[in-house]
């Protein structure tokens, strides 16, 4: 079989291009110390138990307990992604307070998305996603679920109510 010179030049160019782009990504990953995220220690989430009461935080009843003030100013609150719903799916906090979002499911991919703040993560089963923001101002906050999760996708939203 015969390949014209100039075509295997440009394949010879493009392996070359991988080779040193994945060394570039595979020292940058060990100088930065760059590495896939790991659930918050303490947290062993399995998604067919994680909704259950009295196994996991994500299982208080009722959902808005579990809004915890851990001290004055200072919140944590458990939230479950399921099919086409947030549990809770509606927070009141004082303004001028920090929260930290612990977020799960329990059976697909969803997202979390809080409009007007840098708050975006993925919800993937058996796994926690945590950001913590301070909201000094007062309004009502939407999140909403930007990752497709099936036919009733457009319900799924929630509010984080700051007074």
């Amino acid at each position: 079989m015969h390949i014209d010179r100039t075509e295997k030049t440009f394949f010879m160019f493009s392996v070359a291009l991988i080779i040193v782009f994945a060394i570039a990504v595979g020292i940058s990953g060990m100088v930065y110390g760059i590495a896939l995220p790991t659930p918050p220690e303490g947290f062993d989430v399995n998604p067919q138990t994680v909704a259950t009461p009295g196994v996991s935080p994500w299982g208080e009843q009722p959902p808005d307990a579990r809004l915890h003030e851990l001290a004055p100013g200072e919140y944590e609150v458990y939230i479950l992604a399921q099919t086409w719903l947030y549990l809770p799916n509606r927070i009141t906090i004082p303004a001028g307070s920090k929260i930290t979002f612990y977020v799960t499911s329990k059976d697909v991919i969803h997202g979390f998305r809080l409009d007007d703040t840098n708050i975006n993560m993925m919800v993937i089963p058996g796994e926690v996603s945590k950001l913590t923001a301070t909201f000094d101002e007062p309004g009502t906050y939407n999140f909403v679920c930007h990752e497709y999760c099936g036919v009733g996708h457009h319900t799924m939203y929630g509010q984080l109510i700051v007074e």
